[in-house]
């Protein structure tokens, strides 16, 4: 509580020097890996943003979950692990790569100390040409997106150990 309400309040009990961090991803589904990067984030950034990344298409195998639903599993998630202090915000995930870049760095308020959080390459190399801080996500194994997806559509009952608290209620709801 005290958390939400420092944020509220406008006040920070973390150190100035500390960047502003921003994750973006997918989240088909918000899974355990996921939820470990933004626990590290929350130890060394001074703000955290998650970004939704919205493709615009229509439910699939690769994309079983609404914009609305991922906003929802994740913020279930850090409610559960009592973290109040990260914001999260969706962003049109389509174009040319400097213009996302931008659409991000606008959604998290145009940080001047932002650090992008990303396992992925290409997204940490387009933020770097833009001047902007990155950090390598290192894959958790064991954990990948896309076989928590296949066991899901198999209906096999192992895929809820990927999930965190609270984000599993928003999973099993939208099946």
């Amino acid at each position: 509580m005290r958390s939400l309400v420092v944020r509220l309040l406008g006040m920070t009990t973390k150190p100035s020097n500390m960047p502003t961090c921003i994750f973006p991803g997918k989240f088909q589904p918000f899974h355990e890996g996921h939820l470990m990067v933004v626990q590290g984030m929350m130890k060394a950034c001074g703000n955290v943003t998650i970004v939704i990344c919205d493709e615009k298409r229509p439910k699939s195998a690769d994309a079983p979950f609404t914009v609305e639903q991922r906003r929802e599993m994740i913020s279930a998630a850090l409610l559960a692990k009592d973290i109040m202090d990260a914001s999260i915000v969706v962003v049109d995930d389509g174009g040319e790569d400097a213009a996302w870049v931008t659409r991000v760095l606008s959604a998290a308020d145009e940080p001047s100390d932002a650090m992008v959080w990303s396992g992925d390459e290409h997204v940490r190399s387009i933020f770097e040409a833009a001047g902007v801080a990155t950090k390598k996500i290192v894959h958790v194994p064991g954990i990948d997106g896309a076989e928590i997806r296949k066991l899901m559509a198999a209906s096999d009952p192992n895929f809820r150990k990927h999930i965190p608290s609270g984000a599993i209620d928003v999973v099993m709801a939208s099946r």
